[in-house]
């Protein structure tokens, strides 16, 4: 079993940076491959980013591509994820996801266990 806590969101400005957080308990977090989703209101859930189980590979959305950027510490079982040039279009409630895989994934159907999620609000 993992539990996962995502924290670090917050209201900033366009143009501000923020990075989330997520702290997973359990020993197969070192074995695991994380993701960020979203999900804005009135809008299902989103892919953002994903992380292979030893950092090595990462994917990242389209919308997100060059001002995201995933990372994990092993070590400390976290997972982040640095946003950059925040747009209004970001804001959402971000949820942190965890796979029994090495790979990472876009589908939140391959994800095992989720956070409870944390919200980015981005005002214009």
């Amino acid at each position: 079993q993992v539990q996962l806590v995502e924290s670090g969101g917050g209201l900033v400005q366009a143009g501000a940076s923020l990075r989330l957080s997520c702290a997973a308990s359990g020993r197969t977090f070192g074995t695991s491959a994380m993701g960020w989703f979203r999900q804005a209101p009135g809008k299902e859930r989103e892919f953002v980013a994903a992380i292979s189980y030893s950092g090595a590979y990462t994917y990242y959305s389209d919308s997100v591509k060059g001002r995201f950027t995933i990372s994990r510490d092993n070590a400390k079982n976290t997972v982040f994820l640095q946003m950059n040039s925040l747009k209004p279009e970001d804001t959402a409630v971000y949820y942190c996801a965890a796979r029994q895989a090495s790979s990472g994934s876009r589908r939140q159907s391959d994800y095992n266990y989720w956070g409870q999620g944390t919200q980015v609000t981005v005002s214009s």
